[in-house]
């Protein structure tokens, strides 16, 4: 039962908390990338076994994002919050104790799982705030996603140099407890509600589908992109993907509604989400493998880890500021104008990289370009997908957005992965060919990503307020 002090809470301090959780989440997302080699040779495993920490990661993430958005529509915003924050709190916890690859897979997958805390948190912030600070709040949070990102990267590297690799899950879990209570003492439930029940088959069916698919792309250092085990995997991963679209079009209670799916305004933003995360993600990944390569390759940095991550830093401020500024922004010229800027710096900022990537102030410049159009088109997108659905349908909508940035970032951070270990000179360090075809790739992504933002009606990015949440009684909560 929500106290009187509850509901008067002031939407600033309500941002405050759902930033936390976001935070803790996406800083959990990048962490572990830089200390890979020393979680390797801790936990005694293989190049292949250590990536299971990003496997399993992406894919319970991508799975678990929509499922929760849609029970959080369902059942309650809020409440489902805090039981997210719980899940992610224990998966932080095991990994923080656990020294046996078997457990830290197993961690990482219940980590993952807690992905759903972003569609929540739009959610709340749409149903419970006034309706001119909704703009500011959705892509606070949505810079959130990338800031986390960066964050992490940062961080990894002081924690890596001086502590045990433990204390990247120790840290991050002292924030999630604190987010947790905050939510459940803080953050006001919504009355909005879409009552349904859960539609298992097609959760088992997209959960399937998904998976499969993920596992072939994150699968094709090994395997090849034309061998057969990933051109077996990823068939059958989209016949499963098929299938599930046919259950979900048939039924009575979809768990997401493909007459949502089908409008102009959440398809052209479904697409924007997927090419903007093929073509940044890698980034997160490139930048301090580029940095810290000896000058005896003729184009590396010879950079600590810890001065590797901080190449990332430019982009990590651009996408905290712009965050912060989303709200003003998108009320002066529209959502759509600032996916469209926002993309048109991020593609910028890897042309750059693609054509000059001789010196560390190139690489400073074009993160910093990058954030900059990083916080704009994260801002957007989520502004963007809560606009075009009616309120009921924000958690399950939002949730379907960030999967799909997910997806695209898995796609193109293996497409990169795939370019860098495919060139390798005498010594088996990496050559600059591999990194400038990856920045190219980024770049084409960008150029179909501000396409697809072409295409996101005029009317929706405009400063139109989302329409307001619907008063408490007029949906009876869901039941099972």
């Amino acid at each position: 039962m929500q106290s009187a002090a509850t509901e008067r809470t002031h939407p600033n301090v309500t941002l405050a908390v759902l930033a936390l959780g976001g935070l803790s989440y996406a800083m959990l997302s990048s962490l572990v990338v830089p200390a890979l080699p020393t979680m390797m040779r801790e936990l005694g495993t293989t190049e292949t076994g250590i990536t299971w920490l990003l496997t399993g990661y992406l894919l319970a993430a991508s799975v678990g994002t929509a499922i929760i958005g849609r029970l959080g529509d369902m059942y309650g915003k809020e409440k489902l919050l805090v039981w997210t924050l719980v899940v992610l709190g224990f998966g932080t916890l095991l990994s923080a104790v656990s020294s046996s690859l078997e457990l830290q897979i197993a961690a990482r997958f219940i980590q993952g799982v807690a992905g759903g805390i972003f569609p929540l948190a739009f959610g709340i912030v749409r149903d419970e705030f006034p309706r001119e600070k909704v703009a500011g709040g959705i892509g606070l949070l949505s810079a959130i996603l990338g800031v986390g990102g960066g964050v992490g990267i940062v961080l990894s590297g002081v924690i890596i140099e001086n502590l045990d690799y433990h204390w990247l899950f120790w840290i991050p879990l002292a924030t999630i407890v604190l987010a947790g209570v905050l939510t459940w003492r803080l953050v006001p439930e919504s009355p909005v509600r879409a009552p349904g029940k859960i539609n298992w088959l097609a959760a088992v069916l997209m959960t399937i589908g998904l998976s499969a698919i993920l596992l072939a792309v994150s699968e094709t250092t090994s395997w090849g992109w034309g061998g057969a085990k990933t051109l077996l995997l990823g068939a059958f991963g989209f016949l499963v993907i098929a299938i599930w679209i046919a259950v979900e079009v048939r039924s009575d209670t979809p768990l997401i509604d493909m007459t949502m799916m089908r409008l102009r305004g959440v398809w052209t933003t479904n697409a924007a989400a997927f090419l903007l995360g093929a073509g940044m993600y890698a980034s997160f990944v490139i930048f301090p493998q580029f940095a810290q390569l000896p000058k005896s390759t003729g184009f590396g940095f010879g950079a600590s880890v810890v001065v590797s991550g901080l190449y990332l830093l430019p982009a990590t401020i651009g996408m905290a500021l712009l965050g912060i500024w989303a709200g003003r922004i998108s009320a002066r010229f529209g959502s759509r104008w600032a996916l469209l800027v926002g993309t048109a710096f991020t593609l910028a900022a890897f042309l750059l990289l693609a054509l000059a990537h001789n010196a560390p102030w190139e690489m400073l410049i074009s993160a910093a370009l990058m954030g900059i159009g990083l916080g704009l088109s994260f801002a957007a997108l989520g502004n963007l997908i809560v606009q075009a659905v009616p309120p009921r349908q924000t958690g399950v909508a939002s949730g379907v957005n960030t999967v799909m940035r997910t997806l695209g970032g898995a796609l193109g951070g293996q497409l990169s992965a795939t370019f860098i270990a495919s060139n390798v000179a005498a010594d088996k360090l990496p050559t600059v060919t591999g990194f400038a075809d990856s920045f190219w790739m980024a770049t084409g992504f960008l150029a179909l990503c501000f396409g697809a933002g072409l295409l996101v009606p005029r009317a929706l990015g405009r400063n139109t307020p989302p329409p307001p949440a619907e008063p408490a009684g007029v949906l009876e909560p869901a039941s099972v």
